[in-house]
């Protein structure tokens, strides 16, 4: 499952409720966070690869 961040629209690996492959905190803003199954467009490192 990846996550969007809805604010920017970036989607990244990982789930709400805990980090991204990058390493940002989904629980700091929750609101701010969707599961989704759409593909990944973050280019940051742990997500992108």
């Amino acid at each position: 499952m990846n996550v969007r961040h809805t604010p920017t629209d970036i989607i990244h690996k990982g789930q709400k409720g805990g980090t991204t492959g990058c390493g940002t905190d989904t629980n700091a803003h929750p609101t701010h966070w969707t599961n989704t199954n759409a593909k990944v467009t973050c280019d940051k490192n742990g997500c992108k690869n």
